[in-house]
């Protein structure tokens, strides 16, 4: 959920997606619905006999939908949210201790259950159907995804995992876990990163019990959709896990940024929630966006069988909220393996104030891609996932600096600007120029552009 749902369009190409050679080894988690042991990023390569992608000990064909790169397909299985005193990690126990420590069931024990160790392989309808996403909506075109085939996917949310938890039985709960998505390139979009989910769901018995004379208080109703309701709940009752909600995502805000702390409610829509909302922070006299949430979707609760309960969900990027706490400037620096950046978080407990010190900072290189558009079959994140597929991590941003149409053939020219910056060394001109020129080969080989070099 949240900002979760910014898809940026990038389509699969023939030799940067993933060929039929590769063969992905890796270890399944034995639970789909417990917290299971994250998933060794154990990889080789080898050369299967059919068209297919095995991964985490699963095999899958691959179709015409395939366009997950080997690149990406590297990441799978690092858990950086479960890597003792990494940033992800310190947030994600930060969140738990505090639902935890706050949020107690009848027993006094936990009341939300924490599930940070399912598979990001997931299915179509996991991923979109069961999230009563419509057939047509702008985020499943395979340009904006990483797919297996038609019916697989490296998950682009936790609310992936929503159903299935439900279903399960469960009226609270945490997932936690890495997602996938084609994006832009800059210093705080990166095609893996980490996402929380929260969802709470109420009988009316404890929705309405601290109120006075709710005794004749319901949950549902035959009426209208408006912009503030469904049409199957009633005001009171959405008034209710409305303020239920906005008040657990500002004490959680609170106890992570400090007392003081300004919050803000933005309306906005997700197609699993109504009414739906974005949080904004403002840290250090910036408004920033952190987290999305919502009244859930009464049918998608009631297909999971909590025919008799409402309830809210919300979704909070890690990164987002690890670059802000500890003033981490590049989004790529969560992957890096320097031991400079990882003993800065190392601490005595999770709640150690911590203000990352910058390393050593490098020049960056620049150089500039300019080429000839194809007719109709060209998208940017066509480009920005090949480039990133080349040039990996060294790619700090890539900038549209020219958008130009020739008056007479009326064929159009992009020109992007490429900054190469090494974060933990310098680099030299002849490696940023076999690179360079590397993609410029590949953008008329597997893009079909007309190089303007």
């Amino acid at each position: 959920m949240a900002m979760l749902w910014k898809f940026m369009r990038v389509a699969k190409y023939s030799k940067t997606a993933l060929s039929p050679k590769v063969k992905v080894r890796g270890i399944p988690t034995h639970s789909r619905h417990s917290s299971s042991k994250s998933v060794p990023s154990d990889f080789a390569a080898s050369t299967p006999c059919s068209n297919t992608v095995e991964l985490l000990g699963k095999s899958y064909p691959q179709d015409d939908y395939s366009n997950v790169t080997e690149k990406i397909l590297s990441k799978v299985g690092k858990n950086l949210h479960n890597r003792k005193h990494h940033p992800l990690w310190l947030i994600k126990e930060q969140v738990k201790e505090h639902f935890y420590k706050h949020y107690l069931g009848r027993r006094g024990t936990p009341l939300f259950s924490v599930y940070d160790g399912l598979s990001p392989v997931v299915t179509v309808q996991q991923n979109f159907d069961s999230l009563l996403i419509p057939q047509n909506h702008v985020s499943r075109r395979k340009e904006d995804n990483y797919y297996l085939n038609r019916d697989h996917m490296l998950r682009a949310h936790t609310s992936a995992h929503q159903w299935d938890l439900i279903h399960s039985g469960l009226d609270a709960f945490l997932a936690v876990g890495d997602v996938y998505r084609r994006d832009t390139i800059d210093n705080t979009h990166y095609p893996v990163f980490h996402q929380m989910e929260g969802v709470r769901l109420f009988s009316c018995h404890e929705l309405f019990s601290s109120i006075k004379d709710g005794e004749g208080l319901q949950l549902f109703e035959q009426g209208h959709r408006t912009a503030h309701k469904q049409e199957c709940h009633t005001m009171e009752a959405v008034r209710l896990v409305e303020f239920n909600l906005k008040q657990v995502l500002t004490k959680l805000m609170t106890h992570i940024f400090g007392d003081g702390l300004q919050v803000r409610w933005v309306d906005c829509y997700f197609p699993f929630t109504h009414p739906s909302f974005e949080m904004e922070i403002n840290f250090q006299g910036e408004w920033m966006e952190v987290l999305g949430c919502g009244v859930m979707e009464q049918q998608l609760v009631n297909s999971a069988g909590a025919q008799d309960k409402i309830g809210w969900a919300f979704g909070l990027g890690l990164e987002r909220l690890a670059m802000i706490l500890y003033d981490i400037p590049d989004i790529r620096l969560f992957w890096s393996e320097d031991e400079r950046f990882l003993k800065q978080f190392i601490g005595p407990h999770i709640w150690q104030k911590i203000k990352f010190q910058p390393l050593s900072r490098y020049p960056p290189l620049i150089n500039d891609i300019s080429f000839w558009l194809p007719s109709e079959t060209y998208s940017q994140n066509d480009f920005y996932d090949l480039v990133r597929t080349i040039g990996g991590d060294l790619i700090e941003k890539v900038v549209l600096l020219d958008e130009f149409a020739h008056p007479k053939t009326k064929k159009v020219s992009h020109c992007y600007r490429i900054v190469y910056r090494h974060p933990e060394r310098t680099l030299t001109q002849d490696e940023v120029h076999r690179i360079h020129r590397a993609i410029e080969e590949s953008a008329v080989r597997e893009l079909g552009v007309e190089g303007r070099f």
